[in-house]
């Protein structure tokens, strides 16, 4: 191990990331289409354990899942990880399937993923990223085109603004006709005034039933052909997007959006001070240690899902880290006559 790797933990672990999401789409995807999302959960989660239970690090979950679905789920809170004394220190959020009802119905958009922040041992501040206690929050996410025109000057997006007033100057900065953008949000009835304003507007709309972090990252992907995501959706995951966007360039607006003023009362006398604050990528995920990775199980804007070919299957991920803005797209064959992963409720190797 040469000098640079000791100081520089996330290239020795951040395969283990990935080795985590494809063991979890692996185990998962034999219930694509069979309407059981909690049993695919609880597979996915399953395997994600397995992974991490052989792993040195110490990794604390700050993003977790399950509460919002009464679901499987691994939890705010937990410990990932040997935890022997000298490990790595990360925090970790992660969605072992994010896109359960689309799983459960045979549908596109489901994909396994984890991202993780290096912390340095007794740094001040606590976690790096940062957990809402709302369920959902109202996002707008754009790519680094759009970053970029902002820095130069151009009028910065606000989630206040009506989109049909965004639009243009979003088209401008992309040097494209507004007929020509692409928007992507999820078909909710709560987002009933985005979709006429983009129909309005003349962009094209395309509408997702769930999953939506493979949406919001698509437009800082230079192949995705989408332009912007908007939408009200699940607070965790709009922190797994940021760990995304802090790689890839791309920007995110975010604040919490209670879904009625009992759960709004709730997250006050929880002692949330900030509840109308904007979040930027930055104030989501602090520092420049940031990995993101997922996993396709079935496809997305992200990544294809996993294909299965006679006895073997392909898996299709994608692994990026802040610091040097790397983006891989890892394309793995498994046999399935000799493959084998670690589950933690069997404590040992499975075939699948």
């Amino acid at each position: 191990m040469n000098h640079t790797s000791m100081h520089d933990p996330e290239r020795i672990i951040e395969f283990e990331f990935i080795r985590a999401t494809e063991n979890a789409a692996l185990n998962s995807v034999h219930w694509l289409g069979r309407g059981e999302k909690e049993l695919a959960d609880g597979a996915a989660c399953d395997a994600i354990y397995g992974v991490f239970d052989n792993v040195n690090i110490c990794g604390q979950v700050v993003i977790g899942e399950g509460i919002k679905d009464n679901a499987p789920g691994i939890f705010l809170g937990e410990q990932l990880g040997t935890w022997l004394p000298g490990s790595p220190v990360f925090d970790i959020a992660l969605d072992p399937i994010d896109g359960t009802s689309n799983i459960a119905n045979g549908l596109p958009n489901s994909i396994s993923v984890i991202a993780a922040s290096g912390v340095q041992p007794g740094a001040p501040g606590g976690h790096n990223m940062r957990n809402l206690p709302s369920f959902y929050a109202h996002k707008l996410a754009y790519g680094p085109q759009i970053v970029d025109a902002m820095a130069a000057g151009m009028k910065p997006l606000s989630l206040d603004e009506p989109l049909g007033e965004m639009l243009p100057r979003l088209a401008e900065a992309l040097n494209k006709r507004v007929q020509e953008l692409v928007i992507v949000t999820m078909n909710r009835p709560r987002h009933a005034s985005f979709i006429d304003a983009i129909r309005q507007s003349g962009a094209a709309l395309r509408q997702i039933t769930d999953g939506d972090i493979a949406a919001a990252v698509a437009p800082s992907l230079p192949d995705s052909g989408v332009d912007l995501y908007v939408g009200i959706g699940g607070s965790p995951e709009g922190i797994l997007t940021a760990a995304a966007l802090k790689a890839l360039g791309g920007g995110m607006l975010l604040r919490m959006h209670p879904r009625d003023e009992a759960e709004k009362r709730e997250i006050l006398e929880g002692g949330e001070t900030e509840l109308d604050r904007v979040f930027s990528v930055d104030d989501l995920v602090r520092g420049d240690s940031a990995i993101f990775c997922a996993t396709g199980i079935s496809d997305s804007a992200l990544v294809p899902g996993v294909k299965l070919v006679g006895t073997k299957a392909i898996t299709h991920s994608i692994l990026m880290r802040a610091r040097s803005r790397t983006v891989r797209y890892i394309r793995a064959v498994h046999d399935l006559k000799t493959k084998t992963i670690h589950l933690r409720s069997s404590r040992r190797e499975q075939r699948l």
